[in-house]
Formats: structure tokens, C-alpha cells, sequence
């Protein structure tokens, strides 16, 4: 994150300007001419947002309030705003914020959608373009630093889940992702722990290892803990994201076009849950959180596990495997029956889990799930209609358990043709008996085309749902 944000008191008529207001009469102080004005006047009148004058030696933008009674909707309509700002001002390396209209939040959510539209992934590209560097001063008397501060780390934790969902699989083994993990913990204060095979195999994570045994490089399970001494929970709340580095589908073999093609991507609830941790320790939120990341590729090879092969789970649940490619499920339920050790409050993982998932709301949100927490399920949709980071719940009927019961083992790790995304979930729920909650974001991980201020490709989605959700948590 290149960008600079900081509070300041005056601002100078020779800067570039970002003007919000209300009133027309609030204009006379920005040294506009008469012909300025006259042109501000008729976009005014024409009900325009977004007022641009090149003034040549500098840049300036009036963005009339709009009004809307809905909080959800208006903010997030200002975060658009922050994108449509971003694009008109982006050459610019010094923007002067003067707020006259917005209340606090408001103002926060467009700098959000501003700072958000301004990332962009080159790593690999010869010709940067990340590498410019903004510095945006906020003159408003009601917003404070440590406001702009925290917005910061949240973006930082965004911008992460991007690289880490961006980076192709040449780049990200299960080993480099618990290495990445590795060096956040160290700018964060995050307590890290990584297992590797051999650990593995003593915990007997069958999952996690058949999913594995295809691949030339080993697997890891990372284990990131944030506990500060005035946390507010008695018990902690366990994140647990999909880390599967790239997916093949196993011997069930993916087609390539819109497909394979894609899944470095299958890491996104691990991208997640890693980002919205390094925002929480950044912003030093007072509330201990454990989040456990299994990590591997799944590939095809002469030893890898079949369709058809019954695995012996880390809590002993014997499953039968009818296709190689539902393999995420293998790998968070090992780490769903893993985290009964912390005795959690509440259980919330993250999965690019099904094309089901996908099909049914695209993009525009998260499907999920939830077993014993209607309360906390509660609280996380409305966390999620506020930074529109939406939440489609599923029925979750006892119904749809029957659709996995298996003939010759205790489950089997598909239940059939219809309501995958249920069936997936439903799948998982055998493996956790605490407070728990579903998300599967295989839809919103990823876009090819661009979706406002996330961008294209990797979207971040998951990081201020996880963020907000705690630091709010009660």
C-alpha cells in the first residue's frame, strides 16, 4: 500500500482539492472563477455527483451529497463515489479531502473506495505501476488519525488476501504461503505455529494427507493466534480458511478453459482469513482469535487418492471419497475437528468450496451456513449488508444430511446432483460441534471483469466482514 492518508487543519488553494458539500454558497473560498462557478452552477442543477474543473495548475472535485435513508445503501454508494474519484484524480500524488457534508463513517467509506480502487498487481510484470505513490490530506474537524489509522491497516489486510489470491502456484506452495504467513506475524505480533508433514501425519489430519499424496510438495498447517491481555472473550473465536494452493481436482481432472485455468485461487478462504488477522493485530482489536490454515496442492499423480478410497479423518470419521476434487471439505474438516482442542466460542471458515455456490449468486455475495449460531450469523449479516460484503443464506435442513451417508463408510465427501453448496455444508457440520458458521466464497474470490473498487481478479471479499464482525463481536 502506497498510499498516504493523514488529518490536517487548513489545506492550500494551490493543491489539488477533493471538495464535499452541500450547499453551493460553500464553494466561494476554493478561489473558482466566475465561469468556474457558472459551470459548477449547471452540473449542480443537473443533479451531477461529481463535479470536475481542470483548472491546469491543479484539480478540482466537488462531490454533491446525495441523500439516502438507507445506511447500507449509502454508503456504499459513496464507496463507488471513492472509485469513480479515484479515476478521475489518479495521476495526481498529492489530493487535499476538504469534507463539508459527510458525517464520519460516510467520509471514511469514500477514502475506503478511493484507496481500494488504487490496487493494482504488477509483480510480475516488467513495466510497474504500483510503485506510485499517493499522499491524501483530510481536512475535517470530526474525523480523527487513529480513524484513518485503523482504515489503513484494514486496507493493508485487503491488499494481502490480493497478493496472496493473485500469485500464481510457481509462486505459492503450501510452503511459501506458511512462509508469507511468517512474515506478517512478525510485523503484527501475530503468534504463529506451522506444521509440517511429519506433524501432520502424527495428528493423523487424514484429509489434509490424502489430498496430498499427489503432490511432490509437502503440506502445511498454520496455526496464527492473536491474544492480547484485555481481550473481551473468554473463549476464542477459531477462523479457518481453504488453503489450497492450486487445484487440479485430483484424478476427478478439472477442464482447463474457465476452470484449472483459475485455481491459484482455491487459497481465497486462506488468503482471507490471513488478511482480516493482519488487520486485527495492525489494529490491536481486543479480542483473542485463532485462525488455522490448512495448505496444499491437489494433483494427480501414480500414488494420489482415489475415487472410491474410504480416509480415516483426524477425529476418526471414515469417509468415503467419490470424487478428488471435492477436496476442500477433506481439508477443512480436519481443521474443523482440530480446533475442538481451543474449546471455541464460535467457528467460522471461509472455502472457495463449490461451483454450486457460484452458480447461485455470482459474484454479488457470500453463501453461508451456520449450525448453532443464529445469533452470531445474525450479527455477521449485518455486518455484511454495511460493507456490502453480503450474506445469501442457505437452508440448512436436517434433510439434506441423508444426501451424504455413504454405503460402506460413515460419509461420503459428495451428496449428489442437487444443493452441493448444502450438501458440502452439511458435510463439514459432522466434523464441528461448537458455534459455527459456513462461508463459501467461491463466487466473489475472483472476478475476470472489473467489480467497482475491488478490481479484477482477486476481489479481497471476506477481510472487512471478518474485521468489522470482530471488532464488533459481543
Amino acid at each position: 500500500m502506497n498510499t498516504i492518508i493523514k488529518k490536517k487543519d487548513t489545506f492550500s488553494n494551490k493543491e489539488n482539492l477533493i471538495i464535499i458539500c452541500n450547499k453551493l454558497n460553500l464553494l466561494h473560498e476554493f478561489k473558482l472563477t466566475d465561469l468556474e462557478l457558472s459551470y459548477v452552477e449547471k452540473k449542480w442543477k443537473a443533479e451531477e455527483e461529481l463535479i470536475f474543473v481542470n483548472q491546469y495548475f491543479r484539480s478540482v472535485l466537488i462531490i454533491k451529497e446525495k441523500v439516502e435513508k438507507n445506511k447500507s445503501k449509502k454508503l456504499e454508494h459513496i464507496r463507488l463515489l471513492g472509485l469513480k474519484t479515484y479515476e478521475l484524480l489518479k495521476k495526481e500524488k498529492k489530493i487535499s479531502i476538504i469534507n463539508k457534508a459527510l458525517n464520519t463513517d460516510e467520509l471514511l467509506s469514500l477514502i475506503e473506495g478511493f484507496v481500494l480502487s488504487s490496487y493494482s498487481f504488477d509483480k510480475h510484470k516488467t513495466t510497474k505501476t504500483s510503485n506510485l505513490k499517493l499522499s491524501i490530506s483530510i481536512v475535517d474537524k470530526k474525523i480523527k488519525q487513529t480513524d484513518i489509522a485503523e482504515l489503513q491497516n484494514i486496507v493493508r489486510g485487503v491488499f494481502l488476501t490480493k497478493d496472496l489470491v493473485n500469485e500464481p502456484f510457481s509462486h505459492l506452495t503450501a510452503t511459501d504461503l506458511a512462509n508469507k504467513i511468517k512474515e506478517i506475524s512478525v510485523k503484527s505480533n501475530i503468534k504463529i505455529q506451522v506444521l509440517k508433514k511429519p506433524q501432520i501425519l502424527k495428528l493423523k489430519m487424514g484429509g489434509l494427507i490424502a489430498v496430498n499424496k499427489g503432490s511432490i510438495d509437502g503440506p502445511t498447517f498454520s496455526i496464527l493466534e492473536w491474544k492480547p491481555n484485555n481481550h473481551k472473550n473468554k473463549k476464542p473465536i477459531v477462523l479457518i480458511g481453504k488453503g489450497i494452493v492450486f487445484d487440479t481436482g485430483g484424478l476427478s481432472l478439472k477442464p482447463t478453459t474457465n476452470s484449472m485455468d483459475m485455481m491459484k485461487v482455491d487459497m481465497g478462504g486462506a488468503g482471507a482469513v490471513i488478511g482480516a488477522m493482519y488487520a486485527i493485530a495492525l489494529n490491536k482489536i481486543n479480542c483473542h482469535v485463532i485462525a488455522l490454515v490448512p495448505a496444499t496442492d491437489n494433483r494427480p499423480s501414480g500414488n494420489a487418492y482415489a475415487p472410491g478410497d474410504v480416509i480415516t479423518m483426524h477425529d476418526g470419521t471414515k469417509v468415503e471419497v467419490l470424487n478428488t476434487d471435492a477436496e476442500g471439505r477433506m481439508i477443512l474438516a480436519d481443521a474443523l475437528s482440530y480446533s475442538k482442542k481451543y474449546n471455541p466460542e464460535l467457528v467460522i471458515d471461509l472455502a472457495t468450496l463449490t461451483g454450486s455456490a457460484a452458480n447461485t449468486i455470482g459474484h454479488f455475495g457470500i453463501v453461508s451456513m451456520h449450525q448453532n449460531a443464529k445469533r452470531q450469523h445474525s450479527q455477521l449479516k449485518s455486518i455484511g449488508d454495511i460493507y456490502h460484503e453480503r450474506l445469501a443464506e442457505m437452508p440448512f435442513w436436517n434433510d439434506y444430511r441423508e444426501l451424504i451417508e455413504s454405503d460402506i463408510a460413515d460419509i461420503k465427501n459428495v451428496g449428489g446432483p442437487i444443493a452441493g453448496a448444502i450438501t458440502a455444508g452439511k458435510f463439514l457440520a459432522h466434523f464441528i460441534h461448537s458455534p459455527w458458521i459456513h462461508l463459501d466464497i467461491a463466487g466473489p474470490t475472483y472476478v475476470k471483469k472489473k467489480y467497482g473498487y475491488r478490481g479484477k481478479g482477486a476481489t479481497g471479499m471476506g477481510v472487512r466482514l471478518l474485521y468489522h464482525f470482530i471488532k464488533n463481536y459481543n
